[in-house]
């Protein structure tokens, strides 16, 4: 069974960064693609807005046009870790942040259109002055 736990999130004024962490353990001979969603207030589970996907060894990342430029995803497979370096954060970047995993979903176009059979729980990311 993989497990999927996301760390790192908080409150933030608008400008600021945050450091997200998404550590996976259990079933990991393989490193898989992983892919960070986000929840915003009042949105329901259908629609979580991909924001990130890196596949296994790091060669291929995609991000969504709403974070170019400011997010930085990347993963260290010695210790099973993906990050989303958030900078130059903004009020609409404020979300529960969810790390998603499956083994067949590769970090393509329409990654974030697949369905992913194993998710965290979720850090609440809130940016306010």
């Amino acid at each position: 069974q993989l497990h999927v736990v996301e760390s790192g999130g908080g409150l933030v004024q608008p400008g600021g960064s945050l450091r997200l962490s998404c550590t996976t353990s259990g079933y990991t001979e393989d490193y898989y693609t992983i892919s960070w969603f986000r929840q915003a207030p009042g949105k329901g589970r259908e629609q979580r807005e991909g924001v990130s996907c890196i596949n296994n060894i790091g060669d291929m990342i995609m991000y969504a046009n709403s974070v170019k430029g400011r997010f930085t995803i990347s993963r260290d497979n010695a210790t099973n870790t993906v990050y989303l370096q958030m900078n130059r954060l903004k009020p609409e970047d404020t979300a529960v942040y969810f790390c998603a995993v499956d083994p067949l979903v590769l970090c393509h176009p329409d990654w974030d259109q697949v369905p992913y059979t194993h998710w965290g729980q979720g850090t609440q990311v809130a940016v306010s002055s």
